[in-house]
């Protein structure tokens, strides 16, 4: 059977140079590609990749990605130092797992996850 190794998630946003410079200093990302048309990039931390691309609807459709961690807490105080948008804060999930979230401009959510202690 065939093996999956990566996803790399496409999220809209309604302005990419804005998504961009808030991924890069609110939550630590690097940009690795940019299209010579300005609307599509790719940015990546650690073995994270979450692809950009400008969407002109009307009213773009949120999404939600979850991005796992076993230091939590760490990337939590690192988030809140560097002045990320926390629309929830630490909790512990009834299934044991914990997690936070921020949002970004075009209203994406990032939760971050740290799964449930063995």
């Amino acid at each position: 059977m065939a093996t999956l190794s990566r996803i790399a998630p496409e999220i809209p946003v309604s302005n990419l140079r804005a998504a961009i410079e808030y991924y890069e200093e609110k939550l630590g990302f690097k940009s690795v590609m940019e299209m010579p048309g300005g609307d599509y990039a790719i940015i990546e931390r650690d073995e994270i990749a979450i692809h950009l691309f400008h969407d002109n609807t009307r009213s773009p459709s949120p999404v939600g990605v979850h991005i796992f961690t076993h230091e939590l807490d760490e990337l939590y105080a690192e988030l809140q130092q560097r002045g990320a948008r926390l629309s929830q804060q630490i909790m512990r999930k009834p299934w044991g797992n914990r997690d936070f979230r921020v949002s970004d401009h075009s209203g994406n959510e990032i939760k971050f996850t740290e799964p449930l202690s063995d």
